[in-house]
């Protein structure tokens, strides 16, 4: 920066060839300002509600207006949240589009959409949750919860791949879960899902550096969303005819109970998470892997501390059987001291 003033401010008398003027001055340009000057294409789904909307909202009022977003959803219909929250940026910064993740059509017609066909970032937060014991869970449901979280990430990944190598140029952001590196009690094939995003991603990442292509992804744990929400009211509801009377007790009277009362205590604001994918978004160097809640962070060296594997199922069941009562007295410490930070902060 220092030389380019020198450049502007004393001329090139300095330098034996103009030529060697010229290519200094472009050369430091592209490093300070390129990422300020260019406008960069993003396509995100899952934007009906919760993160993603948020995501694309975010993106969409950059004060630097470094972002074109392209924010999908598989449902027009539900457009509605997204267009009062995108505000003025609808129609200029921020676009909606029909996207599904299930279908590789409709993926490809929106792809094909992007101007120039140059997508520069993908967003890839469209998800499907699912709670209960496996007995209760219908194959059908199990094979649409991995249609949408692995196998559609896999087709976006498949149609923007191609261009972003050709340019040598991208970003892939992937929405994953805590979930995907522990899988915890009733959440069986959510998990499942979340550790198979996980397995593509760690292997496609080896390759996409190869092109300058840089993946992430975004661990989030609990997010006090509708999204959330609502798949925690299905659980509540849910049939529980198909499994024995002692599993259904325990989740019932056990998981949901806790699981309630894991949200109140460290559920995260989706503002938080937002706001760390947009950092991770617009760093020049971004990371592979980040969790959003540093409560979580425990669960990967636990995990892999113990070779048998027995250490986190022995903490899980010991939190969820034996200790259930104190550890519910510790969530509730937890509560009262996040409510203290939050007032300390105002």
């Amino acid at each position: 920066m220092f030389l380019l003033l020198e450049i502007l401010f004393h001329g090139a008398e300095k330098y034996t060839e103009v030529k060697e003027v010229e290519e200094t001055a472009v050369l430091l340009c592209d490093r300070d300002w390129k990422s300020i000057m260019e406008t960069r294409r993003v396509l995100v789904t899952g934007c009906s509600f919760g993160i993603g909307l948020a995501v694309a909202v975010r993106l969409a009022k950059d004060e630097l207006k470094r972002f074109k977003v392209m924010a999908t959803m598989r449902d027009l219909g539900k457009r509605a949240a997204l267009e009062t929250a995108a505000g003025e940026t609808l129609g200029r910064s921020l676009e909606i589009h029909q996207l599904d993740v299930c279908c590789e059509d409709s993926i490809r017609e929106c792809v094909n959409n992007v101007p120039d066909g140059c997508l520069d970032i993908l967003v890839s937060n469209a998800g499907m949750g699912m709670i209960g014991p496996l007995e209760c869970q219908s194959l059908k449901t199990m094979q649409d919860v991995f249609n949408t979280n692995f196998f559609g990430l896999v087709r976006l990944v498949k149609q923007v791949l191609p261009d972003m190598k050709r340019r040598r140029s991208g970003h892939i952001v992937v929405m994953s879960s805590v979930m995907g590196i522990q899988g915890l009690p009733f959440n069986d094939i959510y998990s499942a899902s979340k550790f198979a995003v996980e397995g593509f991603c760690e292997s496609l990442a080896v390759q996409a550096l190869k092109f300058n292509i840089n993946m992430t992804l975004v661990e989030p744990g609990l997010v006090l969303t509708e999204f959330e929400r609502k798949v925690y009211e299905d659980a509540g509801n849910m049939d529980l005819s198909g499994t024995d009377e002692e599993t259904a007790r325990i989740f019932r009277e056990i998981y949901i109970p806790n699981s309630e009362n894991v949200f109140a205590s460290t559920g995260q604001s989706p503002e938080e998470v937002v706001e760390q994918t947009f950092q991770l978004i617009v760093s020049k160097d971004p990371p592979f892997r980040h969790q959003t809640n540093l409560l979580y962070t425990p669960l990967t060296p636990m995990k892999h501390a113990d070779r048998t594997g027995v250490l986190p199922l022995d903490v899980f069941y010991r939190l969820t059987f034996t200790h259930s009562r104190v550890f519910n007295l510790s969530l509730g410490l937890m509560r009262m001291l996040r409510r203290r930070m939050r007032k300390s902060k105002v």
